[in-house]
């Protein structure tokens, strides 16, 4: 792994610079940037805008990184821009994710795109996505993760994260913890950029299950009254209070308006409109299974609070993280919802061992097992369910995307929206 601007620099350089060629919404944080980046795209399709979508990582293709309207880049296009890079890239070795950033911006300028929501992969200040000059720089909280890398404080990670500021560029946040803010605000100064404070707002829960949220929504001393969000869990009003701060703040520049009625139908259907997966997401009926792309201890305590509030418990967990991950902490969490837990090691180095995993849960005798693979635990807990016991399968993207694979293969899967 390699941090820095030169490598993605000289790649879009021989792709004639394609990120100068759209408009950019700038995306990071540790939590909440996907699904906010999936929310501002699904507002910016619904108003009629031709709106590419880059997050990463993948579930289970590649081609779900880059996105137009919902629509995935084709296999095809794929290999065409790699084939036009292929001599750099023999040469340079760019990382995976440089050469993904490239192809990304390269297919959004190709098919001209009016807006594109980019996420940002890792910190933000060295991330091969900050080359883009946006319109508008969003950072969605700050939390403890990959400190190997961005720093071992609040401080330190947020000064990574706010290195997606950009000079006179207006910034919309919602982080709310004091050191971590005064960092951001520090930034916005010394480059005199407006910052938008979105972690303020007042919601009131009409309804909640694992197909909606419903809502009455105050936003910046705006209320949306009946606010319909096609993703559970009350975390996910955060997410929703930012990017609602960042469609108006981009409505009101001018360049590209959208009304209230499309900032409610594009939050009504998030995952028709951009594909959004893994989200505290219903797969499977008979029994339930429920899969959830929590990878760090502040998701897992926003998905733990979200169960609780829904009146999901007593489920069969199929857990696994990555090695740089807090697994005890995770565990710690999610136990006291579990009947039981069967401990997994996804098909990636990066993986925790399936019993370094199960020797984190602290449960009785017989409560927990480690799996051999994801497909395996999967298999395991339907067959423990009797079709009653809800399944949840979370700790890793790689561990969501088996699950889903596996699940599609036996030609049983169903979204549920």
């Amino acid at each position: 792994m390699k941090f820095g601007l030169e490598g993605i620099t000289k790649l879009l350089g021989i792709l004639d610079d394609p990120q100068r060629k759209f408009t950019t919404i700038h995306i990071a944080g540790t939590n909440g940037k996907g699904s906010t980046a999936s929310m501002l795209a699904a507002m910016f399709t619904a108003a009629g805008y031709k709106t590419g979508l880059y997050t990463s990582p993948h579930l289970v293709s590649f081609t779900e990184r880059i996105r137009i309207n919902g629509k995935q880049i084709s296999r095809g296009e794929v290999a065409r821009y790699i084939d036009a890079m292929r001599r750099h890239i023999v040469k340079q070795q760019p990382t995976f994710f440089e050469a993904t950033t490239a192809i990304a911006f390269a297919h959004f300028a190709e098919k001209n795109v009016a807006i594109a929501i980019i996420e940002a992969g890792l910190g933000g200040r060295l991330d091969s996505t900050n080359v883009v000059k946006p319109l508008i720089s969003v950072i969605t909280n700050i939390g403890l993760e990959h400190t190997e890398i961005l720093g071992e404080t609040i401080e330190e990670i947020a000064r990574e994260k706010a290195g997606i500021i950009k000079n006179g560029v207006p910034c919309v946040t919602g982080v709310s913890q004091p050191r971590a803010l005064a960092v951001i605000k520090d930034m916005c100064e010394k480059r005199n950029a407006r910052l938008i404070l979105a972690s303020r707002f007042n919601a009131s829960i009409r309804e909640m299950s694992l197909n909606r949220t419903i809502a009455d929504l105050k936003v910046r001393r705006v209320l949306y009254e009946g606010l319909s969000l096609s993703l559970p869990g009350f975390y996910q009003l955060k997410n929703v209070a930012v990017a609602i701060a960042t469609a108006r703040e981009v409505s009101e520049a001018g360049k590209f308006p959208i009304g209230e009625s499309f900032i409610r139908l594009g939050l009504s259907r998030v995952q028709e409109l951009t594909g959004l997966n893994g989200r505290l997401s219903l797969v499977w009926r008979n029994p339930s299974i429920i899969i959830d792309v929590a990878h760090n201890t502040d998701g897992t305590k926003q998905l733990a609070a979200s169960l609780r509030d829904m009146g999901v418990g007593n489920i069969i967990l199929v857990f696994g993280v990555l090695k740089d991950k807090n697994c005890g902490a995770m565990a710690r969490v999610l136990e006291p919802l579990a009947s039981e837990v069967i401990a997994v090691a996804a098909r990636t180095e990066r993986s925790r061992s399936a019993g370094e995993v199960a020797a984190s849960f602290k449960m009785p005798p017989g409560k927990v097992t480690a799996g051999l693979s994801v497909q395996e635990g999967v298999r395991l807990a339907i067959q423990r369910s009797y079709q009653k016991t809800p399944i949840l399968v979370t700790g890793s993207h790689f561990v969501v995307g088996e699950a889903l694979q596996f699940l599609a293969e036996k030609k049983n899967l169903t979204i549920t929206e």
